[in-house]
């Protein structure tokens, strides 16, 4: 064997095969589905690793508790008044942005809940999506400033338009 035949025999672009297009194509009639059956008609497919052949699958058999609040939940970073101090000089405006270029907080969160834990002795002014009441009154009490971020607006739904006065019936 040498690098001249090492791929003798190897078909690399395979042609299609052409299904239904006489006797003569080796794969006429039943088109290599055969006769009858569950798995003859188009459309059918065969079972998954998951099949269990006719009794109830496990996933079926097994109790479900609790629920998951997943589909709702919007996914947040959670940081301290006290590590937003010690990371930011006095007069910083702190955003999410900034914490993150400083190394702060780390993640791919959307959103900023800041929470009341450690103290505050510099003014600032922090933008974020949450705040605790503890941590409002320790940022206001420096005398720095609490910018809420607003949620998006909820789109209006099922709000039929009004229908035009009906002329009067003389």
């Amino acid at each position: 064997m040498d690098l001249a035949t090492v791929h003798a025999g190897c078909r690399k672009n395979r042609k299609k095969k052409r299904v239904g297009r006489g006797i003569g194509s080796g794969q006429g009639k039943t088109c290599g589905l055969g006769h009858k059956g569950q798995y003859a008609s188009a459309g059918a497919r065969m079972f998954s690793k998951l099949f269990e052949g006719g009794q109830t699958p496990l996933f079926r058999r097994s109790p479900k508790r609790g629920f998951s609040h997943r589909t709702w939940d919007i996914p947040s970073v959670v940081i301290n008044v006290g590590d937003i101090a010690d990371a930011s000089d006095a007069g910083d405006e702190v955003t999410m942005d900034s914490l993150k270029a400083k190394g702060v907080i780390k993640g791919s969160a959307d959103h900023l809940r800041v929470l009341g834990n450690g103290d505050v002795s510099k003014k600032l002014t922090i933008r974020a999506h949450h705040f605790s009441a503890s941590a409002k009154e320790k940022i206001e009490k420096a005398g720095g400033k609490v910018d809420v971020i607003p949620p998006p607006k909820k789109p209006v739904r099922n709000k039929m338009k009004p229908r035009p006065p009906r002329a009067a019936a003389v």
